[in-house]
């Protein structure tokens, strides 16, 4: 059987076009180089010990290289928060020679990543501040710009703000990236089979929302992944999914049986932006 088994391996190889195979050839070169780039990322010295420590929850390394970012990326991040994708793009770029925007709410979204800039110049000099949403007066990401948008847990903090200032952001992003650019989601999941109410206050979405959200943009979903699943999550909490760490909001209470279950349940969507 081993034989045969052989034998089949050879016959299909032969079927193959050299051209193809020599595409692939490239193509798996190409991936491997940026995952090692990735990875080296991920690895920096400049990380904060504190954020490195949820790379168990995160896992950075296969989410980016889920949504195929190469170093080499003009690669948008959406509300970087407190900096914690931040700390790993930004010296992914830089020695890529890409370019990063880190883009929020002008300005007090990007007074953490300002201060950075300040400190770290070296690491941190070179990513671009724009404002999103962008309502006109300051910079932004210029249209038809970047290969890679990324928005982590921040969906359902736009769909807060209701409906249409939902929409508007997904059309934001799907202006500033290039034809056949990609859109990277990872959010908190909400149950299919849940009562879509608890969209409203939870922290939680569904994948159907998310989805339905993109495409109405003008996005296809290219890949779903679980990455970023955690099925111990009950999603159940009186307070939402601020319950689970990082945030802690029950404080001492119950810290421990929290703390067990780890952060949220997310999903991990990519979409593209169709090259016609």
């Amino acid at each position: 059987m081993r034989v045969l088994s052989l034998l089949a391996s050879a016959a299909a190889l032969i079927a193959v076009p050299a051209a193809a195979m020599q595409h692939d050839g490239h193509a798996g070169h190409a991936a491997a180089k940026s995952g090692d780039a990735i990875a080296a990322a991920v690895a920096a010295p400049t990380r904060t010990p504190a954020n490195v420590a949820r790379d168990t929850y995160r896992h950075p390394a296969e989410t980016l290289a889920f949504f195929g970012v190469k170093p080499g990326d003009t690669v948008v991040e959406l509300w970087p928060g407190g900096g914690w994708y931040t700390e790993i793009l930004a010296p992914l770029t830089k020695t890529g020679g890409g370019t990063l925007y880190a883009v929020a709410p002008w300005e007090r979204g990007l007074n953490r990543i300002k201060e950075w800039q300040g400190a770290k110049p070296d690491v941190y000099g070179a990513v671009k501040l724009a404002e999103f949403p962008n309502a006109g007066a300051n910079p932004k990401v210029p249209d038809g710009s970047a290969d890679v948008v990324l928005t982590f847990r921040n969906v359902h903090n736009w769909r807060s703000g209701g409906a249409e200032n939902t929409a508007n952001a997904f059309r934001q992003i799907f202006a500033m990236l290039k034809p056949g650019g990609t859109l990277g989601v990872a959010e908190h999941r909400l149950n299919e089979s849940d009562d879509s109410a608890k969209e409203e206050k939870s922290g939680y979405l569904k994948e159907s929302t998310v989805i339905a959200l993109a495409e109405a943009a003008g996005f296809k979903l290219a890949g779903r992944s679980e990455i970023n699943a955690n099925p111990k999550d009950t999603k159940d909490y009186p307070k939402g999914v601020w319950t689970l760490p990082p945030s802690l909001t029950e404080g001492e209470t119950d810290r421990a049986k929290y703390v067990a279950i780890g952060e949220s349940d997310r999903m991990t969507l990519k979409f593209v932006k169709p090259a016609s």
